[in-house]
């Protein structure tokens, strides 16, 4: 079934200068020196990968970690590789992540010649003490900056990313924030609620109570008062974190949420395709070593590198379906699109939870459609725990 469908592709680069307060990601910093042969070695997995799918590959996504570490010669071996190997859509979405610090126009030059076409900027907010909270290593004139640069060279696709709920945050902060994202006009926005992950400095700071709690009543007025003011500029919120002028949504997130399938490539990366979630290796060292050494192509989506992997049953899967196609808030569900692709209805499957959770109001159901109502939103993982 899965072997018509285009893919989406990955690539874990996980090399930082510093590592944020509040980052659970895979990255490593003092490792740039390893960014040649690890180089070297993804596009050796990528070449392998492509001898065996005929499927097409409709976005790519450079993700950290701190991809624009990468310089655009390498970016450019990437692109190439991924060309060769496989069959690249030519409208593909491309996108790069960046950190406000490390691009000149120069390099967005470079990396748009090199098929780069989306740029999404860490900007996460406009205040100086949240950025030294957060230990991110730009000041609050980098973002303009950047942004000016990306849209000399050419960028015309930009998302910029911030954080709320964070100890100390005021709404009128927040707010500041959004309206200086706001003035830079962004094509789309990611808002991300802080998310306290285990082994995060911003976590052991909070549980030694060097830090307060963050205030989740406040987070969810910060988050109605966020979707007001982007609707306001004409960026309207089509999935629970992320907010776009129409036609601009993220293609490559949309891959994930409608539980289509993925390949994820380099150190940590995560995949999901013909039935199989997998991971590779985390450890830049033991990738490299992996993903070099391997001269044979094996059986699809699986690489030298793959440390650990999982058949998805039915049940699962339309269980993931579920629960990624509610987080597209205006999307939703529909019942005819799940009877297309398992072969039943969503009634037969989830109609008891769905019933009891449109009975409380968290869900609405119009024409074909599930949705999750306004209120649910900022409750979505109640709503998703209750459909287990």
């Amino acid at each position: 079934m899965m072997h018509t469908q285009a893919l989406s592709l990955y690539l874990h680069v996980p090399f930082c200068k510093t590592r944020c307060t509040y980052c659970a990601f895979n990255t490593y910093t003092n490792a740039e020196a390893y960014l040649p042969v690890y180089v070297a070695a993804l596009c050796n997995e990528l070449r392998w990968l492509g001898h065996v799918t005929q499927q097409p590959i409709h976005t790519i996504f450079f993700g950290g970690g701190t991809p624009s570490l990468l310089s655009p010669s390498q970016i450019a071996d990437i692109l190439q590789t991924c060309r060769a190997a496989f069959q690249i859509s030519p409208e593909a979405e491309i996108t790069l992540e960046v950190n406000p610090f490390s691009a000149s126009e120069a390099y967005f030059e470079q990396v748009r010649a090199a098929g780069v076409n989306r740029l999404s900027i860490g900007m996460q907010s406009v205040h100086r003490s949240e950025l030294r909270l957060m230990a991110r290593n730009h000041d609050v004139d980098a973002v303009p900056r950047t942004v000016r640069a990306a849209r000399a060279a050419g960028f015309e696709n930009i998302n910029l990313d911030l954080i709320f709920g964070l100890p100390y945050q005021t709404l009128a902060m927040w707010l500041e924030s959004l309206q200086a994202a706001l003035a830079l006009q962004p094509q789309h926005l990611s808002l991300y609620a802080l998310e306290l992950e285990s082994g995060t400095a911003m976590t052991r700071d909070v549980e030694r109570g060097r830090l307060p709690l963050p205030d989740d009543e406040l987070a969810a007025e910060m988050y109605e008062a966020a979707d007001e003011l982007l609707t306001q500029h004409g960026l309207l919120q089509y999935e629970i974190s992320n907010w776009a002028r129409s036609g601009w949504e993220c293609r490559h997130n949309l891959q994930y949420w409608r539980n289509l399938p993925y390949l994820g490539v380099g150190a940590g990366a995560h995949g999901y395709a013909d039935s199989i979630r997998y991971a590779v290796v985390r450890p830049i060292p033991r990738y490299i070593a992996l993903a070099s050494a391997q001269d044979a192509p094996l059986p699809f989506p699986f690489t030298a590198s793959v440390e650990w992997h999982e058949r998805i049953d039915a049940q699962t899967a339309m269980l993931e379906h579920l629960f990624t196609g509610l987080r597209l808030v205006r999307q939703g569900v529909r019942d005819s699109e799940f009877r297309a692709r398992f072969g039943i209805a969503l009634s037969e499957v989830f109609g008891e939870p769905l019933a009891k959770l449109r009975a409380q109001g968290l869900l609405q159901h119009e024409g074909d459609t599930w949705r999750l109502s306004r209120s649910a939103r900022l409750i979505s993982n109640r709503v998703f725990a209750a459909l287990l």
